[in-house]
């Protein structure tokens, strides 16, 4: 999964939810369960998240949608493996990329 958002420094929910493919509730509701998530709110009380946030979003994607862990699993292995868990994502998505570009390649010949 890689998730298309042009370089801002806030997204908005819908922007976030259309990325990852998700309701907008899903995303209210992981920022309830997980403290890493902490988007900013303006005045009238409108999530804007961060790339960061974004990360972290992906972080949570990967371990509860295409890991399968449960909600409670996931914040347990975030707490105690947060670094392991994010070098680990990281190479996978580095690998996906490199899988795509070399696809494109193998289609052009």
């Amino acid at each position: 999964m890689h998730i298309d958002l042009s370089e801002k420094q806030y997204y908005g929910i819908g922007e976030v939810a259309k990325a990852f493919s998700v309701n907008n509730s899903l995303i209210r509701f992981w920022e309830k369960e997980f403290d890493i998530l902490k988007p900013k709110k303006n005045a009238k009380g409108d999530r804007k998240f961060t790339p960061a946030d974004i990360k972290n979003l992906e972080l949570i994607y990967y371990l509860v949608k295409e890991r399968g862990f449960t909600l409670e699993g996931a914040k347990t292995h975030l707490k105690e493996n947060k670094h392991k868990t994010l070098s680990h994502f990281e190479i996978i998505r580095k690998l996906e990329t490199v899988k795509s570009e070399l696809l494109k390649i193998k289609e052009s010949l």
